[in-house]
């Protein structure tokens, strides 16, 4: 019988790669991501749903990315996480907007008093100002939760329910979050 031999995979490297896209991410990546957003077309998606279903799209939204990234093991992994990322905090920033847009009637948002939110629903401390510091905390946080989440995916099809499953639950925690700490001023 022949035995099965799993590829190598170089922690070291993979986790420098993942730190230097948080870099980056907090060097204007969540600034772009934010400026992506049709807020207008967040607060018609609450208007017409309401909060819960349109929290529960975004989650679905994100568990989906999840299932692909987690599908098929090493393979889709590599390429998928960082796609997966980028998806999981498109869903994380649209589910920010549309609890502010529902907690305040106003669904534009300055990137600052967006981000203060951000930072809060992961407990990131931003003091009086989005600063540069703030944006790595938020950024180390979402890497430590990429993370703790990488390797579960490398079993193909168990990978995919967990990824679909954490992300899932991840948008889910981070509304209820978001609902505690109240909304975004101007």
């Amino acid at each position: 019988m022949k035995s099965i031999s799993f590829p190598k995979i170089n922690l070291k490297s993979l986790r420098s790669g993942l730190k230097e896209g948080f870099q980056q991410l907090s060097k204007g990546g969540f600034q772009r991501i934010f400026n992506q957003i049709d807020q207008l077309g967040i607060k018609k998606g609450v208007d017409q749903m309401g909060i819960d279903k349109f929290i529960n799209q975004c989650a679905l939204l994100a568990a989906g990315s999840g299932v692909i990234t987690g599908a098929g093991g090493l393979s889709t992994m590599l390429i998928g996480v960082p796609l997966d990322m980028i998806n999981v905090i498109t869903q994380q920033f649209r589910v920010t907007l549309a609890i502010s847009y529902h907690q305040t009637g106003s669904y534009q948002l300055r990137f600052d008093d967006f981000f203060k939110v951000v930072a809060g629903s992961l407990k990131v401390d931003t003091g009086m100002a989005v600063s540069k510091n703030v944006m790595e905390q938020v950024a180390e946080k979402l890497m430590v939760n990429v993370g703790s989440r990488t390797a579960q995916r490398l079993v193909p099809v168990v990978g995919a329910v967990i990824g679909g499953s954490v992300n899932y639950l991840f948008i889910k925690k981070v509304a209820a979050s978001i609902k505690e700490i109240g909304p975004a001023r101007k």
